[in-house]
């Protein structure tokens, strides 16, 4: 039975023995002594309980519908069985990270001010899918652009199967349409790269050297430019073996920043980990592929027709707007089944 299967694959007992333990943990006295690791904790409940309710309603759908079929009416039915399709998509999610948390870095790449504009277009639309996925969203790091939209921007996103789901959006991003930055309304092309890090446990096998970091301490800054606060909360951690640099200045302590930080600094230090070990894997293979920096992976066109198409599995739509705001469960649901 399918929906079965995809009770096994969630691991149902296992999830409530783990909402079990959370729940109790949020009674413990002193819990919100350390504010970040309780907020944490919360949000993992949160998207623990809310699988849970899904699955929950989905399975007495099913059950309502096969004690009573003559009542189903065809519109019911198909409804549920997309939602009993989006269920079985995490059959697919089967590695090491899949369950964990992701952490999306989103970066202008070339472009200009477009591109900036194309990196907060971005933003936006992984945002707003979240909302759909009832994922929480939290902003780690962001640089404003300098006349419109980021530069950068990180976001961890709180919910089961995050990483799993999203990690295949990683690679650029091309967006052509016309410029609404120049009077002329010309034709611009912009790129904007992403990459997708599980969010790391604090006992995950990648060891930091404390020696090999470089810490770096400032102010924080709002987006108006002021400063948050008059201490040096902020922070900026470099490894110096590989040169990875990341920042933090979301929160109002030093203490958390630098947590923050260094979660983020283990995730790129993972992803450069993977990275090198497809490379070795394509080298051995003797068929070498550019960088996922260089490997543009979907374009979005929205001059002189609309046109949103993945270079990898071949699927487009025209509904450009609705992906935009979100809406590109097609795309990473054929991502998956590559």
């Amino acid at each position: 039975m399918r929906l079965q299967k995809i009770e096994e694959k969630l691991d149902v007992e296992n999830r409530d023995r783990i909402i079990r333990e959370l729940e109790a943990k949020t009674m413990q006295e002193g819990f919100w002594n350390d504010p970040q690791n309780a907020q944490n904790t919360m949000k993992q409940l949160a998207a623990l309980q809310n699988e849970k309710s899904q699955f929950e309603a989905l399975k007495q759908q099913i059950e309502d519908c096969l004690s009573m079929p003559e009542l189903v009416e065809e519109s019911d039915l198909k409804k549920l069985t997309k939602a009993l399709e989006k269920s079985e998509y995490a059959v697919f999610l089967n590695d090491k990270y899949d369950a964990h948390n992701a952490i999306i870095n989103i970066y202008a790449g070339q472009g200009g001010v477009e591109a900036m504009d194309w990196t907060a277009m971005l933003f936006r639309m992984y945002k707003r899918y979240c909302e759909f996925q009832s994922w929480s969203t939290e902003i780690l790091e962001e640089t404003l652009g300098d006349e419109a939209g980021l530069k950068s921007v990180s976001i961890l996103i709180t919910g089961r199967f995050a990483y799993g789901y999203l990690k295949g959006e990683m690679g650029t991003h091309r967006l052509v349409r016309q410029s609404p930055f120049n009077a002329d309304n010309l034709r611009q092309t912009s790129f904007a790269g992403v990459e997708v890090m599980p969010e790391l446990a604090d006992d995950a096998e990648i060891n930091i050297n404390p020696q090999d970091l470089e810490f770096d301490a400032f102010r924080s800054a709002s987006h108006g430019g002021q400063n948050v606060n008059k201490v040096s909360t902020g922070v900026r951690l470099k490894h110096i073996p590989t040169g990875l640099i990341v920042e933090c200045q979301t929160q109002r302590s030093q203490e958390q920043n630098r947590k923050i930080a260094m979660g983020m600094l283990k995730a790129k230090l993972w992803q450069r980990q993977e990275e090198e070990k497809g490379a070795e894997v394509q080298r051995l293979k003797g068929d070498r592929k550019a960088a996922s920096w260089g490997n543009q992976i979907r374009s979005y066109v929205l001059h002189p027709y609309k046109l949103i198409k993945d270079l990898r599995t071949g699927v487009e739509t025209s509904q450009a707007e609705d992906v935009l705001d979100g809406k590109i469960d097609e795309f990473i649901q054929a991502e998956m089944r590559i």
